[in-house]
């Protein structure tokens, strides 16, 4: 990967992690639906007169909308409504890479390396570790919480695989393709929030907005969608999905100090020791191919 590279997958890392923070200050005045509703709003209807339409087929562009909007926020969205903290979610979220990498072999071909599979079944263990650290108690992760997360992190997996195939059906701006892309979760959205909330609700938080909402919808539509996806799908169209999802496991970083700074969430020694072993499993995933390169060069040691 080039420096340029290195530099976009970053940048994804720090507006990512400071957007679970962001969520939760949005959820406290908008439902999880209605909130998926604005955010997609916001970032594909003022844009569609400049933006020209990606030159794909329909499908890759409203299955990455559908996968990547509806599936991954939605029940991202609907997880931190029931008790997912911010910080532990910007950690289970990366189970997105785990994923990756079980659909990309037999759905792509792309042949992962040894390592990759023990840095990602490391981390595996570690989202493990902090799965079993639920609670119910005020500042807890829920059990249903975490397992909303990770159903969110396998849709992230998906939206992956789907880029990955609308990358080899030829080039297109990955800009065009978000802004297009998010059209197609609003509808399914304000649908789920009116059958959710109803009618009269809806209007009264869209009444309701406070500045602190505002924010939190323009953040997660032109920096979290626009910005940071662009960053990342073209990450995807330039990589391997195995060598770019891997990046993602830094998230919690900024997540986790974020979360810690906004909320004063403290995660569980559990937890901790779950956060690290995924943090390990990043440097295993990333490390590893230097790590064979040098292991090849040594001279062998006759006795």
């Amino acid at each position: 990967m080039s420096r340029g590279d290195w530099l976009r997958a970053l940048a994804v890392v720090v507006i990512w992690g400071l957007n679970f923070v962001v969520m939760k200050v949005g959820l406290k005045g908008l439902s999880p639906m209605l909130l998926g509703a604005l955010r997609f709003a916001a970032a594909s209807l003022p844009f569609l007169l400049f933006v020209r339409m990606p030159t794909l087929p329909w499908r890759y562009v409203a299955g990455y909308g559908l996968a990547q909007g509806l599936g991954q926020f939605g029940f991202l969205f609907w997880g931190l409504q029931l008790g997912m903290t911010a910080g532990m979610a910007s950690v289970v979220m990366q189970m997105q890479a785990f994923f990756t990498l079980l659909l990309a072999a037999p759905l792509l071909g792309e042949r992962a390396r040894g390592w990759q599979w023990l840095g990602l079944v490391v981390a595996l263990g570690g989202l493990a570790m902090i799965g079993m650290a639920h609670g119910e108690g005020p500042g807890q992760m829920t059990l249903i919480g975490f397992v909303l997360t990770a159903s969110a992190a396998f849709m992230w997996a998906v939206s992956n695989v789907v880029v990955r195939f609308a990358t080899r059906h030829g080039s297109y701006e990955p800009f065009n393709f978000i802004v297009w892309s998010s059209v197609f979760p609003i509808l399914p959205f304000l649908g789920l929030a009116l059958w959710s909330e109803g009618w009269t609700q809806i209007v009264h938080e869209v009444q309701g907005l406070d500045v602190g909402a505002v924010l939190s919808v323009l953040y997660l539509a032109l920096l979290a969608t626009l910005l940071a996806y662009t960053m990342w799908t073209r990450l995807l169209q330039r990589h391997p999905a195995g060598r770019v999802t891997p990046f993602s496991l830094l998230v919690p970083v900024v997540g986790l100090a974020a979360a810690g700074v906004v909320f004063g969430e403290v995660p569980l020694p559990l937890q901790w020791a779950g956060t690290g072993a995924v943090l390990l499993g990043l440097v295993i995933n990333q490390t590893g191919s230097w790590v064979a390169a040098r292991w090849a060069r040594q001279p062998v040691v006759k006795a």
